[in-house]
Order: structure tokens, then sequence, then C-alpha cells
């Protein structure tokens, strides 16, 4: 079950625009991953929508790595 929930967190992600190259990154560590993957439930247990989760990952990811999601190319 595990897998299936990481592609679809990982699926989300690139919806709103983070770099393929930043997710392989997250999901290549264990840790990592994990940090996120417990970010995103513990939005979802917090009533967001699986959308809005995602939404919300991805900008706090945009602000860690200081990158300006309006000014990415479509990858």
């Amino acid at each position: 079950m595990m897998d299936v929930e990481r592609i679809n967190i990982y699926r989300r992600l690139r919806d709103f625009k983070v770099p393929a190259t930043v997710l392989d990154n997250i999901f290549s560590s264990d840790k990592d991953s994990m940090v996120l993957i417990k970010a995103f439930r513990s939005l979802k247990k917090d009533g967001y929508k699986e959308d809005q989760a995602a939404d919300e990952i991805s900008k706090m990811i945009f602000k860690e790595l200081q990158i300006e999601p309006d000014h990415l190319k479509e990858e």
C-alpha cells in the first residue's frame, strides 16, 4: 500500500509543478520521503483534501529550495 501512496503523492506534487528532479531526490531517500509522506498524511488528517495538501507541500518545497514556481519551464 505504501508504494501506491508514494506514487499518488509524487503525481500530485508534479501537478503542482514541483520538478521531477526535486521529487526524485526526495523519494530516493527513505528519510526524506517519510518526512514528506508524514506531512501529507498530517494535512489530510487535519481536513485538507489531497490537492490542498499537495499544494501546501509544494509551496513548502519551493520556499525551502528558494524556487519561484512561476518561473519554472514546463517539463
